[in-house]
């Protein structure tokens, strides 16, 4: 196991910036360093990465140090730390971020965790670490089926070949493809992940992609005030409640930050970031959207941050997406952002289109 981690930790040092860019994305280069303000991904600096080095002894690549606490590690620490893991799913995060396979079972050394409570974090988190990234998957091609085509940087999905699902507590489990999106606080922890289980036959216009089950889409973890987070919110965002809501809005929004609530009740309690200051409410066009719509902007203002609503002309912007095109979406979208958040998030839009 220590030759394994050793391992890990060296290929990480070797991608020292990539690493930095993906789990401290608040900080900046600055020489042959990564400055950030903590572990935790807080704007600053006074933590400091040392991007390149030597591979062994004093000055290698990925060792840093935070001068305000003293702190200091290597990046497998940064991936611990940043993301609230445990240990052994630290390094199941690191083999997913290196494209890495799962290292071969030790039959001497292999310790069965104990389960961990069904619908709980932990299992949450044990369930991200063994899934792999979308691209390539049966994920991939249920989100283009749905027209999202645009799935760079989307690291907070995730894809499961045989992921369980049970009826009901009764019933016996079944397996079947999964996609997997991770719920995170506002210091990108784990505290839930979203499933929904995909049709391994492909898309039909029924299910558009889902799995031909009664519920095939259902979240474990704690919830409340948490999203599943598409980028760093800054001081502008999007929220919405569902992910394939959400992603549809990225399309024409590739630069702004988003959040998918899973759900109008989530939505209306998300939590909001210290430095955001406007919040585009992408709300579905049915009761329950209007009420999350209003209860989430009369929170919103109460904590001085602008709210504007985003009305799709269908029932959702994944409808849009499907049904209307990406031209017509990205012209509705357009006349209801404010005239700097069109030239500061959709000219890059312009340019993919």
């Amino acid at each position: 196991m220590s030759t394994q981690i050793s391992d890990l930790a060296r290929r990480l040092a070797e991608r020292a910036e990539m690493v930095c860019r993906h789990y401290l994305s608040n900080g900046r280069r600055s020489g042959n360093y990564w400055l950030v303000g903590d572990i935790n991904n807080t704007p600053g600096r006074s933590l400091f990465v040392r991007l390149t080095g030597e591979t062994s002894g004093k000055g290698v690549a990925g060792k840093w140090t935070d001068s305000a606490t003293g702190q200091h590690g290597d990046l497998l620490d940064v991936i611990q730390l940043s993301r609230g893991l445990a240990f052994s799913d630290a390094l199941e995060e690191a083999r997913c971020f290196l494209s890495l396979p799962p290292p071969a079972p030790d039959p001497v050394s292999v310790v069965r965790r104990r389960p961990a409570p069904v619908g709980s974090s932990e299992a949450a988190r044990r369930l991200w670490a063994i899934s792999q990234g979308v691209a390539g998957t049966l994920a991939q091609s249920y989100l283009a089926d749905r027209g999202i085509t645009h799935i760079e940087g989307l690291n907070s999905l995730r894809f499961h070949p045989r992921c369980y699902y049970r009826p009901d507590d009764h019933a016996p489990a079944e397996t079947w493809p999964g996609m997997i999106a991770a719920v995170t606080d506002l210091h990108q922890r784990i505290t839930g992940v979203h499933r929904t289980w995909l049709n391994p036959d492909g898309f039909d216009p029924i299910t558009l992609g889902k799995a031909p089950i009664d519920t095939p889409r259902r979240a474990i973890g704690d919830l409340l005030g948490h999203a599943v987070r598409f980028g760093t919110v800054a001081d502008v965002a999007a929220a919405g409640e569902g992910i394939e809501t959400m992603l549809s809005l990225r399309m024409v929004l590739p630069a702004m930050p988003m959040l998918s609530a899973l759900s109008a009740a989530h939505l209306a309690a998300v939590l909001f970031p210290a430095t955001l200051r406007r919040l585009y409410v992408a709300r579905d066009d049915d009761p329950a959207g209007d009420a999350a719509h209003d209860i989430l902007r009369d929170r919103a203002h109460e904590a001085g941050i602008d709210v504007i609503p985003l009305s799709p002309g269908l029932g959702d912007f994944n409808d849009d997406l499907r049904l209307l095109g990406l031209d017509t979406i990205w012209t509705a979208v357009r006349i209801q952002l404010l005239p700097q958040d069109v030239a500061r998030f959709m000219l890059l839009a312009d340019r993919i289109r």
